[in-house]
């Protein structure tokens, strides 16, 4: 299958190579600040999955796993690195549990809060998610939207400079100063088909190198007004990933090693020494642990 070439930005560094990838809507920038604390340990690579950042979009409508699967192998291929470990989050968790589980030379790949909205249907207000992911995917945005999220961004602990940065790197500015956000809605709407239609813990289940799943273990600010039903959700959908992540220990305990970390799902602007950590100490050792 074909795919489509990968931005990739190399770190350098010493050491057993690592590719970080980002999340949906995100780029490679959002690993900026835990890039310094993995560079004393290991080479770092970090790529921009598809129709993100600088990497250009594949064809209309098609997004798949395996076409960035075999675009991050080429990737790799390319820069002496065929060997390296996938550090992926959110998506880019999804895509590294992906590789691992469909190229059996992977290493190691850890996926960091990785888990989309569990198995399609299972929830109450599954299908309004979705909607609701769907209305804003591949928007135009405002002068000011680069200002406002940075400011949003910052209650969360997350600086200013860094947040305002990452936002920057995962959208393109327009012309009238307006700002495209990526990937734009087509590809967009067919990456998050994908992602509905992966069956992730059967994926998980297939993975034979050491698999280190992350979950965010700080919950998310309540919503504004009128939002009520979306907190109901995480919370129903919190106890359900509590379940699937047991079951899953108890079926691979041999690759499979679950951790927490204190952040919500932005973990990689908000707490990049204990994402580098964990990493780090993982991948140099793996194999299972937590719980």
């Amino acid at each position: 299958m074909s795919s489509t070439p990968l931005h990739v930005h190399d770190h350098g560094g010493e050491g057993p190579a690592l590719l970080l990838l980002h999340g949906a809507g995100r780029s490679h920038a959002d690993w900026d600040a835990v890039v310094p604390f993995l560079l004393p340990h290991h080479r770092v690579l970090a790529a921009d999955l598809p129709g993100h950042g600088g990497s250009a979009a594949p064809p209309a409508g098609g997004w798949s796993f395996e076409s960035a699967a075999t675009a991050i192998e080429t990737a790799l291929r390319d820069h002496g690195a065929p060997d390296a470990a996938l550090v992926g989050h959110s998506l880019g968790g999804m895509t590294a549990a992906f590789c691992a589980a469909t190229r059996p030379g992977t290493p190691a790949a850890v996926n960091l809060d990785g888990f989309w909205w569990g198995t399609p249907g299972r929830y109450e207000a599954d299908a309004r998610v979705r909607e609701t992911v769907r209305a804003a995917a591949g928007a135009v945005m405002p002068a000011e939207y680069i200002a406002q999220q940075a400011a949003y961004a910052g209650k969360f602990g997350i600086p200013y400079g860094r947040a305002e940065r990452a936002a920057r790197a995962a959208a393109r500015e327009l012309p009238d100063g307006r700002w495209q956000t990526l990937p734009e809605r087509d590809i967009s709407l067919a990456m998050y088909d994908e992602m509905d239609a992966l069956d992730l813990f059967a994926l998980f289940r297939k993975v034979e190198c050491p698999l280190l799943l992350v979950r965010a273990g700080r919950e998310q600010p309540p919503g504004p007004p009128g939002m009520e039903w979306f907190d109901a959700f995480l919370s129903e959908y919190g106890a359900g990933l509590t379940d699937d992540l047991a079951a899953l220990r108890a079926y691979r305990p041999e690759t499979v090693t679950v951790e927490r970390i204190d952040a919500t799902h932005a973990l990689l602007l908000e707490e990049p020494e204990a994402v580098a950590a964990l990493v780090r100490g993982f991948v140099t050792r793996p194999g299972p642990q937590g719980s």
